[in-house]
Parts: C-alpha cells; structure tokens; sequence
C-alpha cells in the first residue's frame, strides 16, 4: 500500500483529503506543518507528499526545500505536490525551484487530487 503524508493545517481539508484517498486504497498519514513533515520523514518511508503552502511553524515551500536538500536520495527525491488557496502568488517555476513537483488549487477538486496522486505514485486505477 502506498503511503502518503497530507500536510494541511485545515483539519476540514486533511480530513477530506484523507476519506477521499483511503478509498483509493491510500495510507494517510496527516501532519499540520512542515517541521512535522520533517519529523515523519525522519523516521519512516513514503511514496509521495501532498503539502498545503501556507501552514504555521515551517510553510509548504520551506518544507519542499528541507526535503529535497535531505542526504537520503530516496527521501530527498520523494515527489510532492503542493495544495494552494493562492497559486497566483506563486508561478510553476517557483513551486519548481521550491522542489515541488505539481499542484493543485484550493478549493480541492477530488477528482483532480485522485487522479494526480495516482499519477505521481504510478498507481493505476480501473
């Protein structure tokens, strides 16, 4: 079962977030910040991120920089897609040079969030 970590500090979203994937046979683990990004990823694997911008203590784009300069390559080079109310303040190529591979807008369209979590962790579906 692929394993994925849902930084959101909107436990509304998270929670959302966390139904929708579980049905598609998804582990959710669900943090608040970056800094407990950081801490999951110290001790256990993942197969994908799915990290929300604007979060208290440690932001989405100063996670994607903490992961991808981490020395373990498999972790280092986990994929992470950003969840964003305000993409407009930020362009592709900034969310590229943050490390973050993809995102989707806030409010989620489900259907988008599946199929691009399917797409980054090479899940195929029926």
């Amino acid at each position: 079962m692929k394993r994925i970590i849902v930084a959101e500090d909107s436990s509304v979203i998270q929670n959302l977030t966390k139904k929708i994937l579980e049905i598609q046979n998804y582990e959710i683990i669900g943090v608040k910040n970056g800094k407990q990004v950081l801490d999951k990823l110290n001790i256990e694997d993942y197969d994908l991120i799915l990290l929300d911008i604007n979060m208290p203590i440690m932001d989405g784009m100063e996670c994607a920089r903490a992961i991808r300069g981490l020395t373990d390559k498999a972790k280092s080079s986990i994929p992470i897609i950003a969840i964003t109310g305000n993409a407009k303040n930020y362009s592709m190529d900034d969310f590229k040079e943050a490390g973050i591979d993809d995102y989707i807008p806030k409010p989620l369209n489900f259907d988008n969030l599946v199929d691009m979590v399917n797409k980054y962790t090479n899940t195929n579906v029926n």
